[in-house]
């Protein structure tokens, strides 16, 4: 009965270990405004001293701006995080303004610590994620003015503007530091950079293309 007993406690203590999932720490009190100016070393941003917070602290202007996208992909990212507004510190969200230039995209890329949510402000975009091995599906579909979009944490994801105009979205993440990876400049534009050799292999394709891709980054 004892044997049973313990096998039921590790078998329980297995499953609840599935079920833990990664995300920014909560917060232990009302806010943690940011503070650049410390030299502390901590898992995130120290905080400055609370009753030094000013409204200032919790508010950003300039979403109103059009991101310059005359770049090789056509688009920009405008990030609103603790660098721009130090009163998220240690709440877990974040969030960017996308402006795509007419067919311009937000290349394939990962966020490692965030989900990411998007809506469409003007235009209409071509949104789609991967799923991971070993299925590797593509869920996708065109979003509109008002449409909404959720892209699950970690998995790689883009958007195109499929319309002759600019178009604009905002999204959200669940995260005060959700990392980007984008697939192209990490796989071909690491420094020093991955051989050759190893890329020819893995993509199944001659050297010399892979020289000619590395160039571009």
């Amino acid at each position: 009965m004892a044997n049973g007993i313990v096998v039921f406690c590790f078998l329980a203590l297995t499953f609840r270990a599935y079920l833990v999932v990664a995300s920014d720490p909560k917060p232990l009190q009302d806010f943690c405004v940011a503070d650049p100016t410390s030299s502390a070393r901590v898992n995130g941003v120290p905080c400055k001293d609370p009753l030094l917070a000013q409204a200032t602290d919790f508010a950003f202007s300039g979403l109103h701006i059009a991101g310059n996208t005359s770049n090789p992909v056509g688009s920009k990212v405008t990030p609103v995080g603790i660098t721009q507004l130090p009163g998220l510190n240690t709440l877990g969200i974040s969030l960017v303004r996308i402006d795509y230039a007419p067919w311009g995209i937000n290349p394939p890329h990962t966020h490692p610590r965030a989900t990411e949510v998007i809506t469409v402000l003007e235009g209409s975009l071509f949104v789609g994620f991967v799923t991971s091995n070993p299925d590797n599906r593509l869920i996708s579909k065109v979003i509109y003015k008002g449409d909404v979009f959720v892209f699950p944490i970690g998995l790689v994801h883009f958007q195109q503007n499929v319309g002759n105009v600019k178009a604009v979205a905002i999204a959200g993440l669940s995260s005060q530091n959700p990392g980007v990876i984008p697939i192209a400049n990490t796989v071909f534009g690491s420094n020093p950079s991955i051989g050759n050799d190893v890329l020819a292999k893995a993509f199944q394709v001659d050297k010399t293309i892979i020289d000619q891709i590395q160039g571009k980054f």
